[in-house]
């Protein structure tokens, strides 16, 4: 079993959801990384999706392209990104850590050398936004043969066809993109994220996990009523970008805000 199935299943036994935060690899620094993604599973963060900068990310919003961008500055690349997600894990070796980003890095790299590259450092899913599953099968298959879970977006115009067949290629859960729009726009109507939830559950026995408009702990903790998991990035981003000559702050920062995410996602 994955670290992200295991963890699926320790939360569902105990009744509580999956809190999922995003930080770009590199922003503001290299050296900010490392120690946010551990702060943020002390302040309860149970899976972490960590973004591999790219100069074009296309499903992005403003907050996120720029933190891709000040990444860059720092000569942030996906084989950099390995090293960072090596140091956490030597000290983590039980957090499901899953990589989001764009296909471009992973083709430069090769699939099966990304393949393998991710392996020996444990990564544990790769989200690859721009990766349609109808052309994913051998990328598919070197991931999954290597206990990587492939995880793909679902979204409000996903239809019930599009559902099954990326329910049919992909494990670790499901991103439902909760808005039509990219990461930290728009206003989240929660009726209609039920809605589609509901749909998507008559097609697939994988965890729902909901992202995009996620910001407080408030919205959190009606996504948490619906969805298997909460996934919440350019809220966090703000604070990074908010405190870029001081990232201590931007530190505690988030820390406060995921621990009341937390907090109202159990209570």
């Amino acid at each position: 079993m994955s670290r992200l199935a295991a963890k699926f299943a320790e939360l569902s036994k105990t009744g509580r959801k999956a809190l999922i935060p995003f930080v770009s690899a590199g922003d503001p620094n290299p050296d900010f990384t490392v120690p946010m993604l551990h702060a943020m599973v002390g302040a309860g963060a149970d899976i972490i999706e960590l973004g591999v900068p790219f100069s074009d990310p296309m499903a992005d919003g403003p907050v996120i392209q720029r933190a891709s961008e000040r990444a860059l500055s720092h000569k942030m690349s996906l084989r950099k990104v390995l090293q960072l997600v090596a140091q956490f894990r030597a000290q983590d070796p039980d957090t499901p850590l899953v990589l989001m980003g764009y296909l471009n890095p992973i083709e430069a790299m090769g699939y099966e050398a990304f393949a393998n590259a991710a392996q020996r450092v444990e990564v544990d899913g790769v989200l690859t936004v721009d990766m349609p599953p109808e052309e994913a099968a051998e990328y598919v298959d070197l991931l999954k043969a290597r206990d990587i879970d492939p995880i793909f977006l679902l979204a409000p115009n996903s239809e019930e066809q599009r559902i099954r067949h990326v329910n049919d290629v992909a494990s670790g859960y499901l991103y439902y993109v909760s808005i039509k729009g990219v990461t930290g726009a728009g206003h989240l109507d929660t009726a209609d994220v039920k809605t589609k939830l509901q749909q998507i559950r008559s097609c697939t026995d994988l965890p729902l996990a909901v992202g995009f408009g996620i910001k407080d702990a408030e919205t959190a903790k009606t996504i948490a009523r619906i969805g298997d998991g909460v996934v919440v990035g350019s809220a966090l981003i703000d604070r990074i970008e908010a405190n870029l000559d001081d990232p201590d702050a931007a530190r505690e920062e988030i820390v406060s805000l995921l621990q009341s995410m937390r907090s109202a996602m159990d209570n």
